[in-house]
């Protein structure tokens, strides 16, 4: 199989496997201008699939950046409506959106922090019919990525441009299960196994999970009563069965926001609003993040603390064997929709409502009365290790080990 053809390959696995695009639906579809041929595979094959109308959705990290340098505060502070529009749109029209990722993981360092927090208020404030879609399920998502020359760069350092591509396209490849014979079955058995771990951790209803490890975590993360394990393939509203993420090695719930205790250290780089932070660490109390360092990225983490009173509190509790595909490659992507799936990791900011039983039918209000947090921010960080304990604790004070040297031991 030549390249053009495993281009084409993936691009009908986004569709078919990962968004689902149904016959008569709408798709957004949002790319960098970098990776175009690409894009226009993936509208060829949604077309294919019976979408009535991609829309396309054009980005530059570039211009972007440019955007950020020169243009004035104002200009974050109220986005036009035809920049946020598409994502209310998607919801009105019961859409899919496929969102095709190639940034730079270091693109917007150095930017001035107000444009930053400015831009992920207004877009927040803009997009919440999009929001409420997302929370009740009524949308299919996906998220991919493809290779930028600057984001393979980072991967690979040292290496020739054209070989650091070809290598970050071929480790691409093999975490989405593309170099399996048949790339469905392969997702559709896959799916089964994480389903089946969910369901395990679903018996349990632990209360809580406690973390550590030799590099200083020390954590306690309660979770909230009725909470619910997931993994996998996600299921809409309509019943239409899709995989959000691409790949995906993850189960997660829901922590409540209230009990987090002790310091979780970080076990790779985060690179948030295109700013790498790097070897930090947080300390709860209360489930609140009380304290902070980093080595790297002080300001941009503490950007991201401050957004609002939901980004000090966590959002997602997320468990990944050592042991993982992508784990297994070696390779530190520099990129949180690979890096996730390579790591444990929690996520500072709101909760997937459909992680507690009943979740999508409460307002935000009743939700976070339930323990779930609410935020601006949804925003993942890795703190897997290959030593990793992880011991859940039940209501009658019985405890299970859950992860051991890393991995699974249930």
């Amino acid at each position: 199989m030549n390249f053009d053809q495993k281009l084409k390959k993936y691009a009908k696995l986004t569709v078919r496997t990962g968004a689902n695009v149904q016959p008569g639906q709408e798709l957004i579809l949002q790319c960098s201008v970098e990776n175009a041929a690409f894009g226009r595979m993936v509208a060829e094959s949604a077309y294919e699939a019976g979408a009535k109308v991609v829309w396309m959705a054009w980005n530059d990290d570039r211009t972007a950046r440019l955007n950020y340098d020169y243009s004035p505060l104002e200009v974050f502070e109220n986005p036009p409506e035809f920049v946020t529009g598409r994502y209310n749109y998607c919801a009105k029209v019961n859409g899919a959106l496929i969102n095709i990722l190639s940034r730079d993981p270091e693109i917007f360092k150095g930017v001035e922090s107000a444009k930053l927090l400015a831009a992920t208020k207004a877009q927040h404030e803009a997009t919440k019919e999009f929001d409420a879609a997302m929370d009740r399920n009524e949308l299919q998502w996906n998220i991919v990525a493809v290779p930028s020359v600057s984001w393979a760069r980072k991967v690979f350092p040292g290496m020739p441009d054209e070989e650091a591509v070809e290598k970050l396209w071929e480790s691409i490849f093999k975490a989405v299960r593309l170099d399996e014979e048949d790339p469905v079955a392969a997702w559709q058995k896959h799916s089964r196994t994480l389903s089946d771990k969910a369901a395990f951790l679903n018996e349990q209803q632990f209360e809580s999970l406690h973390y550590t490890n030799s590099i200083g975590t020390d954590f306690t993360v309660g979770l909230v009563k009725g909470h619910i394990w997931a993994g996998g393939s996600g299921k809409s509203a309509s019943g239409v069965e899709y995989f959000p993420n691409m790949p995906t090695e993850e189960v997660f719930t829901m922590p409540h926001l209230s009990r987090a205790e002790g310091r979780v250290v970080s076990s790779m780089p985060l690179s948030y609003q295109g700013t790498l932070i790097t070897d930090f660490s947080l300390t709860f109390k209360e489930g609140k993040v009380t304290d902070f360092t980093a080595k790297e990225g002080r300001e941009a983490l503490e950007l991201l603390l401050n957004t609002d009173e939901g980004s000090r509190h966590l959002g997602e509790v997320a468990l990944v064997p050592h042991h993982s595909p992508i784990s297994d490659m070696g390779i530190l992507f520099y990129n949180t929709l690979f890096d996730e799936n390579a790591s444990c990791h929690l996520a500072l900011g709101a909760c997937y409502p459909d992680t507690l039983q009943g979740g999508t039918e409460l307002s935000k209000e009743e939700l976070k009365q339930k323990g779930g947090n609410d935020s601006i921010n949804h925003v993942d960080f890795m703190v897997g290790t290959a030593d990793l304990k992880i011991t859940g604790k039940r209501s009658d004070g019985s405890e299970v080990v859950v992860f051991e040297n890393g991995n699974w031991a249930v």
